[in-house]
């Protein structure tokens, strides 16, 4: 069956934002646990050597389904090509998308994409503080497991994964073909029995956010996009969500990753079906002492950019910080105009208020 037999368009079906990764490695295969938001047809992998110093090889690239740890489900595990070739090699700073897999994968299904590192790595692009997609009833699973040395991206027991560790490594997006119907139950190879809302293509929205974003001390280990991606599934929405938010992120300077600025051209426009962006950053920039006039120009700039692509922008207004260690009279200014500008100054397409749902008046001085 052909990627976009049964119609429908590319989407992001998951996507993690780029940064620089710690340490060093070479010879070796890791296997990185994710989790889709929508289902359909045709799977295709991003890998990315964005901070990369050197040419990176990648000699075999395999996408399954998890069992327990890093074992796979007997016969889920396939080889993706690039190109029509085995392997792919990127240069510092390049991106490659993999040709498709045949087949329906389903909405918030977990997948298992081994990469084979080929020699030495180099600088390492990943996502940092990266969280297992595992929901009640699931067997437990980490975000990612570094293997022996050699190629083992193949491999289903999992016994070569020696190493749990909570970074992806290279993988910024796992794309596919939502459907305008839901596929039937045998053309599936990754357990899907059906995806995607009859007569409407996925709808894709990326969160351009921190660490509030990317779930950083949340008791279930997941931020708040992924938690809307579960609403979604459950209520037949056909939203994809692609959680762009780095740990730390800053919209006006880079930090582990780009800025907020440089990411949503780099990183987010550039990923397929992406209609929508939430911003949902700033606080970290007003705790280093930048001026709310500054983060509101760059909010202006963001919007124009997304608008230029025919993208959406919902402003999210910054949550409360007191108690936070870089709180301080100035910055709590800075958030009350910061708010002011994405509730009143008419630059966003909608508005994700987290202030008005989160604040508590008592605590909060200015």
């Amino acid at each position: 069956m052909g990627a976009l037999s049964r119609g429908g368009r590319p989407v992001t079906t998951w996507a993690a934002a780029a940064e620089r990764l710690g340490g060093a490695l070479r010879e070796l295969t890791v296997r990185n646990v994710v989790r889709t938001t929508v289902g359909g047809t045709g799977l295709r992998v991003r890998l990315t050597n964005a901070f990369g110093d050197r040419v990176v090889t990648f000699g075999a690239v395999y996408a399954g389904v998890p069992r327990a740890g890093a074992a796979l489900e007997p016969g889920s595990n396939r080889r993706l090509l690039f190109g029509g070739r085995l392997g792919v090699s990127l240069a510092p700073g390049a991106t490659v998308l993999s040709d498709p897999l045949p087949g329906v994968v389903g909405a918030r299904q977990r997948l298992a994409v081994s990469v084979y590192l080929r020699g030495e790595g180099g600088v390492l692009t990943g996502r940092n503080r990266a969280t297992a997609p595992a929901r009640a009833g699931e067997c437990a699973a980490s975000p990612a497991y570094r293997s022996v040395p050699g190629d083992h991206a193949g491999d289903g027991d999992g016994s070569a994964y020696e190493r749990e560790v909570t970074s992806w490594h290279w993988l910024d997006a796992v794309t596919l073909c939502a459907p305008a119907e839901a596929p039937g139950a045998g053309d599936s190879w990754a357990g899907a029995s059906g995806v995607g809302v009859p007569g409407v293509g996925a709808l894709g929205v990326a969160v351009l956010g921190d660490s509030i974003a990317t779930g950083v001390g949340s008791e279930t280990g997941h931020g708040w996009p992924d938690l809307l991606a579960d609403r979604a599934f459950r209520a037949s929405w056909p939203l994809a969500v692609a959680n762009e938010g780095v740990s730390g992120g800053c919209v006006l300077t880079a930090g582990t990753g780009r800025s907020a600025e440089e990411r949503l051209t780099a990183e987010v426009l550039t990923k397929p079906g992406i209609g929508t962006v939430i911003l949902a950053a700033g606080i970290n920039d007003l705790g280093a002492g930048a001026r709310a006039e500054d983060l509101v120009a760059a909010y202006r700039r963001i919007v124009a950019t997304a608008h230029a692509a025919g993208v959406g922008v919902v402003g999210a207004t910054l949550t409360p910080f007191a108690g936070a260690e870089y709180h301080t009279p100035a910055g709590e200014r800075a958030r009350q105009a910061v708010n002011a500008f994405v509730r009143e100054g008419g630059a966003f397409d909608g508005l994700a208020d987290f202030d008005a749902a989160l604040r508590d008046l008592s605590l909060i001085q200015i």
